[in-house]
């Protein structure tokens, strides 16, 4: 990747961005930029050996690709600081969940512009992202799914459906991290270390993610290749559903779900299909 990019807020999802274009080999240390107003921030990311400056605008000046990652109340003042330096030239991709492309275009101007929605095993090169643009040419298009593809798997979507990306891509991995907590708690109970039950938790929950992502194949045919008659795992498995775990899987994202509707105030009439 030959254009330096600068990450506006180096959060938790700013910061696993920035790890995961490197460990991608797509960027050097020198290649980035990292913004971030909070001292501890500073220090931390300085002493990886991240550029870091708590200046916005100096940071989109030194770059070609402009990362938005900070939260939903941050961004009119962060367009404050960065509006007067955003060039033709400037590709600008917004992780900032609820703002559209047709708000970020009335306040940058027209310039392509991507909506992105990961998650924060970007850093491992593992992430799910989801993407949508406005004002975008196939070049452009064709970079920034490459550069995401280098760290995981990555979807072209509507961005009437950036919500429900938002939920199941981007709080998805903590609701997946809480269920593989649980089996490992059941491990423990059962009688395994805290150590072997979390690693035996873990390849597990991996090796089942490769058989669906590998295969192609519906959860619940990989499910009937170990569920025998009258066996052990039919039985936990019914014991589970008893207990209503895909109700409140179901539940929880549906909970989800409605919240950032609420929190965002905004229908499908704000975006600009």
């Amino acid at each position: 990747m030959d254009k330096k990019i600068a990450i506006l807020g180096a959060g938790n999802l700013g910061t696993s961005l920035a790890k995961g274009l490197l460990a991608s080999e797509q960027y050097t240390l020198a290649d980035m930029i990292l913004t971030d107003k909070r001292g501890h921030r500073i220090s931390y990311l300085t002493e990886k050996g991240f550029t870091v400056t708590e200046n916005n605008g100096e940071a989109v000046q030194q770059s070609q690709i402009v990362v938005m990652s900070i939260k939903p109340q941050q961004f009119e003042n962060l367009v404050q600081e960065i509006k007067d330096f955003i060039r033709p030239h400037h590709i600008v991709l917004s992780t900032i969940t609820g703002v559209t492309l047709k708000e970020i275009e009335t306040a940058l101007g027209k310039i392509p512009v991507f909506r992105i929605m990961p998650n924060t095993a970007l850093a491992i090169c593992e992430s799910m992202t989801c993407i949508a643009s406005k004002n975008t040419h196939s070049e452009h298009q064709e970079m920034i799914l490459s550069m995401f593809n280098k760290m995981g798997n990555t979807l072209e979507i509507t961005e009437d459906m950036m919500g429900a990306a938002t939920v199941v891509g981007a709080c998805g991995i903590a609701f997946a991290l809480r269920f593989m907590r649980a089996m490992s708690q059941g491990g423990i109970e059962i009688g395994f270390d805290s150590e072997m039950s979390q690693l035996i938790t873990a390849q597990t929950v991996k090796g089942a993610a490769r058989l669906i992502l590998e295969t192609n194949n519906h959860p619940e045919r990989e499910i009937d290749k170990v569920t025998t008659p009258q066996g052990i795992t039919i039985s936990g498995l019914n014991e589970m559903e008893h207990q209503g775990l895909s109700s409140a899987v179901i539940r929880g994202l549906i909970t989800s779900f409605t919240k950032l509707e609420h929190l965002m105030g905004r229908g499908s009439d704000n975006i600009d299909k």
